[in-house]
């Protein structure tokens, strides 16, 4: 692509508008200047689909499986065009800068963002994230490696500061962007969390080893609101300040003017940023890659179902899956007929669609459905299915900004009463959400309102709630997107419609997020799980999905257990009592405990597998496709017995002490074992490892399907040095490649093991220590039964 030379540019602006460019000119969008043909860069968050500016239910996205699936499915040229199909998503909505892929690592399963990081591995982490980004940038859409670096963990996420020793750096935490840079990512996220003392913004990581020694030529945008001051993060090697217009970098006029700040230095941050307006078609002279018209001869929505098999990990089957056609099926669960198809935070967007697991299983097969138990979950919004316009009768809800004397300033048809971002006028002082809901079930309902200041909730003109919430955190995720409720409850009749009235009172950096909700009453615990058992008793196959909630895995906190929420392990045990067909189905982003799992039929993850959820579990469960996932991280038994488990900093400092030693890593040298190794997974046919032969770029594995049907099986390559002087861990990921055969069939394939696999990083970078590697090959980081003890070629004798 063509791309305008940016230095000459640069010495056509002053230093004012200098400093305007390097910040935002909004939340989501860079300034414009026009005297050099510059025009706004627009940005949107990911990475399951391109939500585009703002929040706002009314503008839909295809919404991709959880990063955690992707990785699930080791497969780069899928995740590839996945990032193709997000290229013309953000095309169609107008978006140069794709805020994804998170590239930080499983560190801990109680990570709150887990679901958002694609693996505890670096080498699968750099191969995926690369693959992602190669997919989004064809399309001449910018992707964002984020977060540069060590952001593994949600507590104190604002101000932490990681402990984490040199080496350990460089062969975990920064391997993966490191790939990211030589896959030529354009723009790299700073971290809101500090690394050995410094704040990610004012880094010299970002100098070196990012634009030093890795030669990343692309912009460095800060997280959200990461720039805490003005000489420091200038001075560093950071090239953008977001959002905007507020932020410390406004005052860099007169850093410059004083001498705290060099002109050069603003010099080679408006550079970078007409660089990376020049690939992405925002400056005049500029030739972006032309727009996708379509994924490479599959349509999105089957692109997506193919996404969500592939994804989805068998742990354990008995023979029962894959299902035969006609079988009458019990789909039980809390999350089975609202499957969660994405975890909570700043990743989420608002589907174009969703196909439940409930209804994609209607499709093939004869289907009941029941919930079995209920959890306590966040309050359910109004939706166009409940809820009215209150003058003209439309599916959904008027949305108001008010002034302080009630006058009506704005007005909006809106279709949730969950409203994160209104357009705000001058004298605004409320928003309200106004619906008329009618009730499908007598009994007591419970009413909600959300927002930080005065809260107000009206029923048909009772005033039922009145409270002043205050501002008690600076966490955007929680300003933003999921403020505090107050709640009330009303008996309603079924078939009677009421008004409902929520107001929340506009003050100084709380945000404008407010919603209106809406739940009705259940039937007690004991006949929800009755009524779930009844239908498992009389169906051919129990399916029972479980997981969690918006309020276990989601951005701004950590999890402080892995056990599934309510008494959803009571639900499967009842289920299993009554029907031995049962089948378990794990909603969830990352790991829980499953104390069942060897009681059960078969047990498959989903993940948050996207809108297409249901399709692709029918198409797994009655084998139109293969399972095709294995674990991108290390599931435990129980959470007692993760071996790295500390998110909580200690007096502001998370002392990463494990050093090296991560995920499976850790397990092997820990006295418990997992639950499923990283790399499980099953398919529907069998495979034998006969044989490992040595070539020049790693090893050549045989291997045999002796099952009964045609599958798929990636083979895994470890590599260890028991001998070493050198500490390491008992083995680590060198490589992996995937193997396609008929029945009876034998394949061979060819796994690279690159040379930086046999190295160590050192004071004086990296160095490979002489002598011999073993290479471990297997279907697990657990299961490795081929053995190769050689020299490698990248080893000096």
């Amino acid at each position: 692509m063509g791309e305008p030379e940016s230095g000459l540019l640069v010495g056509k602006v002053d230093v004012a508008r200098k400093v305007r460019l390097l910040t935002g000119a909004t939340v989501w969008r860079t300034h414009d200047e026009p005297d050099i043909g510059l025009r706004s860069i627009v940005v949107s968050d990911g990475p399951i689909g391109v939500r585009g500016q703002g929040w706002d239910e009314r503008s839909t996205s295809l919404a991709l499986p959880s990063p955690t699936a992707l990785a699930a499915t080791w497969d780069v040229d899928l995740v590839r065009r996945l990032g193709v199909l997000l290229a013309a998503e953000a095309r169609r909505k107008g978006v140069d800068v794709l805020l994804a892929p998170t590239l930080n690592l499983h560190r801990s399963p109680f990570a709150g963002r887990h679901f958002e990081c694609f693996s505890e591995d670096p080498l699968l982490t750099g191969r995926i994230g690369a693959a992602y980004i190669t997919g989004v940038q064809s399309g001449g859409v910018a992707a964002t490696a984020k977060h540069y670096v060590a952001n593994d963990s949600e507590t104190e996420r604002m101000t932490l500061d990681v402990d984490v020793d040199d080496r350990t750096l460089h062969e975990v935490y920064l391997a993966p962007f490191e790939a990211a840079v030589r896959a030529g990512v354009w723009v790299v996220m700073s971290a809101y969390n500090g690394v050995n003392g410094t704040t990610m913004s004012e880094s010299p990581l970002l100098a070196e080893p990012l634009k030093g020694s890795w030669g990343f030529d692309g912009l460095v945008v800060s997280d959200w609101g990461a720039i805490r001051s003005t000489a420091a993060s200038a001075n560093a090697a950071q090239d953008l300040a977001m959002p905007g217009p507020e932020s410390p970098w406004n005052d860099l006029v007169a850093a410059v003017g004083s001498g705290e700040v060099p002109e050069s230095a603003l010099d080679l941050k408006v550079e970078r940023l007409l660089r990376l307006a020049a690939r992405v078609g925002a400056l005049d002279g500029s030739t972006p890659e032309p727009e996708p018209k379509e994924v490479e001869g599959a349509a999105p929505h089957e692109l997506l179902r193919e996404a969500v098999a592939a994804s989805t990990v068998l742990l354990r089957n008995d023979g029962t899956l894959p299902l035969s056609p006609g079988v009458k099926v019990a789909v039980l669960g809390p999350n089975a007929a609202t499957a969660r198809i994405q975890g909570g935070g700043s990743a989420g967007v608002y589907p174009e669609s969703v196909v439940s697991f409930v209804d994609g299983l209607a499709e093939v097969a004869e289907v009941v459905h029941a919930p079995g138990v209920r959890l306590a979950d966040r309050p359910a919004p109004l939706t166009t299915a409940n809820a009215r316009h209150p003058h003209h009768g439309e599916p959904g809800v008027l949305v108001r900004v008010l002034d302080a004397d009630g006058a009506e300033l704005t007005a909006e048809h809106r279709f949730l009463g969950r409203v994160l971002e209104v357009p705000l006028v001058d004298g605004a002082r409320t928003i309200e959400v106004h619906g008329r809901l009618t009730a499908d079930v007598t009994g007591d309902w419970t009413l909600s309102v959300a927002g930080f200041g005065r809260l107000t909730l009206d029923v048909d003109g009772e005033r039922l709630v009145d409270e002043d919430v205050p501002l008690d955190t600076d966490d955007p995720a929680v300003i933003h997107l999921t403020p505090p409720y107050r709640q009330a409850s009303a008996h309603l009749a079924a078939g009677t419609t009421v008004d409902l009235v929520a107001r929340r009172e506009l003050r100084e950096h709380t945000g404008t997020a407010t919603v209106l909700a809406a739940d009705p009453p259940r039937l007690s615990d004991a006949d929800e799980l009755a009524r779930a058992v009844g239908m498992a008793r009389v169906s051919d196959v129990a399916v029972v999905v479980v997981g969690t909630t918006d309020e276990i895995e989601s951005e701004g906190f950590d999890r402080t257990s892995l056990a599934l929420p309510g008494r959803q392990d009571e639900l499967v045990r009842a289920v299993r009592a009554v029907n031995e067909r049962t089948v378990v189905v794990v909603n969830s982003g990352g790991p829980v405990e499953l104390p069942w799992r060897d009681e059960v039929a078969a047990v498959l993850l989903t993940w948050f597998p996207g809108q297409e959820a249901g399709h692709g579990l029918a198409d797994v469960l009655f084998g139109a496709r293969e399972p095709g996932g294995r674990l991108p991280t290390t599931w435990a038994a129980r959470g007692d017995d993760v071996p790295v488990s500390n998110v909580v900093p200690d007096r502001g400092v998370l002392r990463y002490d494990e050093g090296l030693h991560v995920g499976y890593r850790a397990w092997h040298r820990s006295d418990a074992r997992p639950a499923y190794w990283f790399g499980h997974g099953l398919g529907y046919t069998t495979w034998a490892y006969e044989q490992v032969t040595a070539t020049g770029s790693g090893v050549r594995v045989r291997v045999r399907n002796t099952g009964d049907r045609a599958g798929r099986e990636v083979v895994q390559v470890y590599v260890t040095r028991p001998d070493s002087a050198v500490e390491r861990p008992a083995r680590w990921l060198g490589g992996w490649a995937v193997a396609s055969a008929g029945p009876g069939d034998a394949v061979e394939v060819d796994v690279e093991v690159p040379a930086r696999a046999y190295q160590h990083w050192t004071a004086d970078g990296w160095a490979t220590e002489p002598g011999v590697f073993t290479l471990l090959v297997g279907r697990s980081a657990g299961d490795t039964p081929l053995t190769l003890g050689e020299r490698s070629p990248h080893v000096a004798e």
